[in-house]
């Protein structure tokens, strides 16, 4: 389907309306590309007001490329902890790296340039030069989808290819290339604040009288998806050896969640099992071979259930004390009880650890 010029009036509705409803954040404030790409990065699967904290944090420390590419993975996966899907924070460390070694630390000016940087993509380079250096590229996220799709109503879906050209074909024509960065700020926090998913208060909506979606009388149909993500569900039980003032953590290995992170000695299973029921297991008995008495504590707070996009675990956490260490937990990293916390870990383990060591200190204390 072909769309006709327009004179930009939609573009410039929308501008108009973010001039006055728009959020006051850091990264709006600067044309730094390092701290726009950032931002960008840290919120691709953040939420801004969770996310705002981390931006602070990890500009303190990392505050340009230079710091970024010199730190160590580790360090940058400590700072990113909490926000999730890591494999971001490793794309931004190596993206750090190649723009060192590469651009002489000086971050691409040229889209084909930044396009090429590790973890970014389309969306992620469009942002990065229209709103640095206003170059007229449209910005397709999901806020956008949702706009566009409910303005023109359109009935493709967007995640198939037809539909992805077909998004792309509107964004470049409602967006003035004279403001793009402006227009692209303006069309992501509309779908933000005012074309929410679910709900949208479409009579305060500056565009209502122009949008498709709202004259179908049903804009919440739109946009239009097709394919639907098969959710998968594993079960996580987790030790927390006590030896002596150590314990012992291991790192995730690649095509897994959480790759690089560390974590408790883990046995998956792919149904939920009681402690009795894992103690019979060939792993728990291989794990706590010649390593004595156990002493056994089961967590208060067990059967967690933890979502992420595509999964969902249900971890539950078993303190063991024992009287020696055994060849098997040789093979897993020994570290002071007092050195945990130096340590990047999922949000789920990083929890437990932290309900842990406070309530040590508060009976030392």
């Amino acid at each position: 389907m072909k769309y006709q010029s327009i004179d930009y009036q939609e573009s410039k509705i929308l501008i108009a309306w973010y001039q006055k409803n728009k959020r006051n954040l850091p990264w709006r404030e600067t044309n730094d590309p390092y701290r726009i790409w950032i931002s960008e990065i840290m919120l691709q699967q953040t939420r801004v007001v969770q996310g705002l904290s981390y931006y602070l944090r990890f500009l303190q420390r990392f505050p340009d490329i230079g710091s970024l590419a010199a730190a160590e993975q580790e360090e940058v996966l400590k700072y990113w902890q909490g926000l999730g899907y890591y494999s971001r924070a490793r794309n931004l460390h190596e993206a750090a790296q190649s723009i060192q070694a590469n651009h002489q630390g000086v971050f691409p000016r040229q889209y084909e340039e930044v396009l090429a940087l590790k973890g970014v993509g389309s969306y992620t380079a469009a942002a990065i030069v229209s709103l640095t250096w206003n170059q007229p590229y449209p910005v397709i996220d999901g806020n956008v989808f949702r706009v566009l799709g409910r303005l023109f109503a359109v009935s493709v879906p967007y995640d198939t290819g037809k539909g992805k050209r077909q998004y792309e074909e509107l964004a470049s024509m409602l967006m003035n290339p004279k403001e793009a960065g402006l227009h692209n700020q303006a069309i992501m926090e509309f779908g933000a604040l005012q074309c929410v998913p679910q709900k949208p208060d479409c009579n305060q909506c500056p565009l209502k009288n122009r949008c498709l979606g709202f004259l179908s009388g049903n804009p919440q149909q739109f946009p239009v998806k097709q394919h639907i993500i098969k959710v998968r569900e594993r079960y996580f039980n987790y030790f927390f050896i006590l030896h002596k003032g150590y314990t012992y953590l291991s790192r995730r290995s690649k095509k897994d969640i959480w790759e690089g992170l560390f974590e408790i000695p883990l046995i998956e299973t792919d149904h939920s099992m009681n402690l009795e029921e894992i103690m019979k297991m060939k792993a728990f008995k291989e794990l706590f071979r010649d390593a004595g008495n156990l002493s056994i504590t089961i967590s208060s707070k067990n059967d967690i259930k933890h979502v992420l996009t595509h999964q969902i675990l249900h971890a539950q956490f078993f303190q063991i004390e024992i009287p020696k260490e055994n060849p098997c937990l040789q093979k897993y990293l020994k570290v002071p009880l007092d050195k945990v916390d130096k340590y990047a870990f999922p949000r789920l383990i990083h929890r437990f650890l932290s309900n842990y060591l406070e309530s040590t200190n508060n009976i030392t204390d």
